[in-house]
Formats: structure tokens, C-alpha cells, sequence
């Protein structure tokens, strides 16, 4: 993991953006060149963004491949390999750099809120078996996302309980990794009653 930082989370935006400003379309291969292969909370942080932002989640067959996605980087953090592995047509998948321009502005004002409330606290459940515990649970919430594309808004929470867990570890802060837990478990409930008790109804 790399080194923390005062703000972990805009840090992240600010190479989204220059990742845009050097390539349209914009390739994860690319942001992968900016980001490092250390960066494998980084990498999640960007996924659960790109899970979260309106419009995007919302695309047919994203979800899964975000999901997908996921499940490979959460893997090699509980393998704790020291470098970052993508298949090569993950790194080929575009996004048009207006658009990554547009999700950066979108998340400006949240990243920053963001940044100034974390902090080191809590921090046994983000050191070694907890970081390995927030793995495996953005794994089984990545699992979910072939489900998550028929329940509305449901892989946009998905999202945010991988960008939180993404959150946690960049600035070692427990109680995130609290809250991430819980956005998991509201998650996994939408799925359990969309199968269980009917069909979601979103007022």
C-alpha cells in the first residue's frame, strides 16, 4: 500500500485528471500508468467512483465488469502481492475523457468532505487481518453486481461501500471501514429482499 496522505481521496481525483488531460479516450492501462502498481486501494477507490457517480453504473454489463474488476485487485491484496495485476483488456476498457473530467468535477466537494473528517483512528481493523477482511468483503459486494444491474440504485451503493473500504485503508481510519461494512450489509439486503420479499419499489 502506498504511503498515506493528508488527502488520500482528492489526491486520487487530481491523477484522474491528469490521466484525462493526457489521453482521449482515457484507458484504465492509462490511469494504471499514473496511479502505480502499488496503488491497489487507489485503483478501488477509482472503481467504487466510477460504481457510484450517477450514469455510469447505470449502463448495462458495467456493474459486472466493475465487478469484476473488484474481484481482482481485493484478490491481490489478500495474496498480498506487492504489485498490481490487470488482464490486458481490463486495461484497454475506455472512458472519454470529457466524461472522466465530468465524474472528477461530480466528486470534488464529496472527496474533499471526505478528506478533511478521515483520519487515523481505529486502526485494527484496517492493519494486516483487517485489511485482509476488507478485501474479501469488496470481493463478495463485487459478487453481487450481476444482481445489483436489476435492483435501481443498488450498484450505486455498492459503490460506495467499495470506494469506503478503498477509503479506509488509504487513511487508516476503522471507523470508515465501520461504515463501509454497514453500506455492505444494506447492500447485500436489497439483494436478499429482492429475492425473498418482491420486488424493490424506489419511492
Amino acid at each position: 500500500m502506498p504511503a498515506s496522505s493528508i488527502h488520500p481521496t482528492e489526491d486520487v481525483l487530481d491523477q484522474l485528471d491528469e490521466a484525462a488531460d493526457q489521453h482521449d479516450p482515457l484507458t484504465f492501462g492509462n490511469v494504471m500508468d499514473v496511479l502505480g502498481q502499488h496503488s491497489f486501494a487507489p485503483v478501488l477507490l477509482l472503481i467504487g467512483f466510477i460504481m457510484l457517480v450517477p450514469g455510469p453504473a447505470d449502463i448495462p454489463g458495467v456493474p459486472v465488469v466493475l465487478g469484476l474488476l473488484v474481484i481482482v485487485v481485493a484478490s491481490q491484496i489478500v495474496m498480498h502481492r506487492d504489485h498490481l495485476w490487470i488482464p490486458a483488456w481490463m486495461e484497454r476498457r475506455q472512458l472519454k475523457a470529457k466524461r472522466a473530467r465530468k465524474m472528477v468535477s461530480w466528486l470534488r466537494k464529496p472527496a474533499h468532505w471526505l478528506d478533511r473528517i478521515t483520519k487515523p483512528r481505529l486502526q485494527w481493523l484496517v492493519n494486516h487481518a483487517g485489511t485482509t477482511l476488507i478485501a474479501v468483503a469488496c470481493i463478495l459486494v463485487a459478487m453481487a453486481t450481476p444482481i445489483l444491474e436489476f435492483i435501481p440504485f443498488s450498484a450505486n451503493l455498492a459503490g460506495a461501500a467499495i470506494a469506503a473500504f478503498a477509503i479506509a485503508l488509504m487513511a487508516k481510519d476503522g471507523l470508515v471501514a465501520g461504515a463501509a461494512i454497514a453500506i455492505s450489509f444494506t447492500t447485500v439486503g436489497l439483494v436478499v429482499y429482492q429475492f425473498i420479499g418482491g420486488p424493490v419499489t424506489i419511492l
